[in-house]
């Protein structure tokens, strides 16, 4: 069965996300139309794409040819996004940042609830082998108890931005690059280790002239460990987690280079073929669609990643702790 979607945000993720999966062989998802807010821009892209770019938002809820919607759009719009695209029964994939706080994101998972239609969010590192791989040594005991998680990821992205970009803007970039990196490592630490009770959380710009360059939060999760992030925007790109257990340490640096070390033993490194992540999450998306496997994030830690990141602008904000609401 092939998923008729639209993209809405023809901007570079956008368009990587159409790429990734367009006229490839069985990839069960096809973008037929979409919208953007500078569509002289998308034009000549969506004309090699066969995708028609429909005048808004509203066209696209309203074409009877559109049966899902993947939405690259600036981080606040994604709620009401999400809700109007839910009551048109039209099935959701959404970038990450889910929203922007909790209250809204539990309105849009509602939303998809009341409608019956699969909701989708875009934390692609969950579909990289060596994430699975680290999942299941946590599970079958190899690490022991798991007492600490040290999470980072940072790029060069606020060097390109500019003020007047969108994600230059404070009120769509809090925490600097949180919601254009450092989020996906606050799922992936969901996902490996469980929820959050608690953050203390240091943000400012030390060199950037538009968004905070420099974000880094020590955390609580509910089972007692500990956690200390960062996410820094005006670095080369680095990507590492690492978990500490009473009897094993599993550290993952990049996507594809899994290093472990136990307690009693020899060592190990594992290097895993490259995966297009973007290309497994749509799929995933689509069979979930067609009455397939659940897609492999649930709406509740969905919700809990917003709430994180809400809990973590407070605790900047007010140069305090600040818990993790339910």
């Amino acid at each position: 069965m092939m998923l008729n979607a639209a993209i809405v945000g023809m901007g570079r993720w956008g368009q990587m996300l159409v790429n990734s999966v367009q006229g490839q062989q069985g990839a069960p998802i096809r973008f037929v139309a979409g919208s953007t807010r500078s569509p002289d821009k998308a034009r000549d892209w969506a004309g090699q794409q066969r995708i028609r770019i429909l005048p808004d938002f509203a066209s696209v809820l309203a074409d009877p040819e559109v049966q899902a919607v993947v939405l690259a759009t600036p981080h606040a719009q994604h709620a009401e996004q999400v809700i109007a695209a839910a009551r048109a029964g039209k099935h959701v994939f959404v970038e990450k940042p889910f929203t922007l706080d909790r209250a809204s994101a539990a309105a849009a998972v509602q939303a998809c609830r009341e409608a019956g239609v699969v909701m989708a969010l875009g934390h692609n590192r969950r579909f990289l082998p060596a994430v699975a791989q680290m999942k299941a040594m946590l599970a079958d005991g190899s690490l022991g108890t798991l007492l600490h998680v040290d999470g980072q990821f940072s790029g060069p992205g606020a060097r390109g931005y500019q003020p007047g970009m969108w994600r230059a803007d404070r009120a769509e970039s809090p925490l600097g690059g949180m919601g254009g990196m450092g989020i996906h490592m606050i799922d992936m630490i969901i996902h490996l280790a469980g929820r959050f009770r608690q953050v203390t959380v240091q943000s400012h710009a030390l060199v950037s002239k538009t968004i905070d360059d420099t974000t880094a939060m020590l955390g609580l999760l509910e089972s007692g460990a500990t956690v200390n992030f960062a996410t820094l925007a005006l670095t080369p790109s680095f990507w590492r987690v690492a978990l500490y257990g009473t009897e094993g340490i599993l550290v993952l640096q990049g996507h594809e280079n899994l290093s472990f070390t136990p307690r009693e033993g020899e060592p190990w490194v594992k290097t895993y073929p490259k995966t297009d992540i973007e290309a497994a999450e749509l799929a995933a998306f689509a069979a979930a669609v067609a009455g397939g496997p659940a897609y492999p994030l649930p709406v509740d830690q969905a919700i809990h990643g917003v709430a994180v990141f809400e809990a973590m602008i407070g605790a900047a904000a007010s140069g305090s702790s600040y818990a993790v609401v339910a």
